[in-house]
């Protein structure tokens, strides 16, 4: 059912983990707090129509080319959990997100034609035995009526598949964005507003944000 992109990712995951270290997995607080369902949120009208040949988890660079997506370098890593906080292991998970121009990759996104060539665009992720994921992409960006933000999919067996997004903490246009401000319960809105916090030593500016994704079921024995 997996491809070899998922065993590529299991080696970007952990080289990824080791740059940035345990606190990536280990942020204090995360599950200090009384657990939280992440809120669902809508696909969107973007989900790719046609995938790219290169799927893993390193969205900066595009199959075998040498030049980087623009944008600034953040990693963003998490855990898929269930209902009781139990980590979910091989749960499939996706993202999308336009790139540093705000285009998307669908044949239909606005300012398609200025759309970064270098930029995957989208990525997958198979989660191990922790429930962990981990993705290199770039720091979201506005687009015409929406704040910053990445679209989160995930898919496990014998479950509907479950759609989110994930937003930049401390953002203007959080404010202002309605499928953000939708979400009510305001520590469900917390759930899904993430801090991209500078990577220590690193010398050219990466972020790095921690986003657990808490699903509303859990597993069968």
């Amino acid at each position: 059912m997996y491809t070899d992109k998922f065993i590529v990712s299991r080696r970007r995951f952990l080289a990824g983990s080791t740059a940035l270290g345990a606190w990536a997995f280990m942020a204090p607080g995360a599950f200090a707090e009384e657990l939280v369902k992440t809120p669902a949120q809508t696909e969107g009208p973007f989900y790719p129509d046609k995938l790219p040949l290169d799927t893993d988890n390193d969205l900066l660079i595009l199959n075998d080319k040498i030049s980087p997506a623009v944008g600034t370098v953040s990693h963003v890593s998490g855990k898929i959990l269930d209902s009781r906080g139990e980590p979910i292991r091989n749960a499939i998970v996706e993202i999308w997100q336009c790139d540093a121009n705000g285009a998307y990759l669908h044949s239909k996104s606005g300012n398609g034609e200025k759309r970064d060539g270098n930029f995957q665009g989208f990525g997958r992720f198979l989660t191990g035995s922790t429930g962990e994921y981990y993705f290199r992409t770039i720091k979201p960006v506005p687009y015409p009526g929406r704040s910053p933000h990445i679209h989160f999919q995930v898919k496990v067996k014998g479950q509907e598949k479950f759609t989110t997004q994930c937003y930049v903490k401390g953002d203007p246009g959080n404010e202002k964005d309605g499928i953000y401000n939708s979400i009510r319960d305001p520590k469900a809105r917390e759930s899904v507003t993430v801090d991209f916090a500078p990577v220590k030593r690193s010398k050219i500016g990466e972020l790095a944000g921690t986003f657990n994704i808490v699903l509303g079921f859990t597993p069968e024995a």
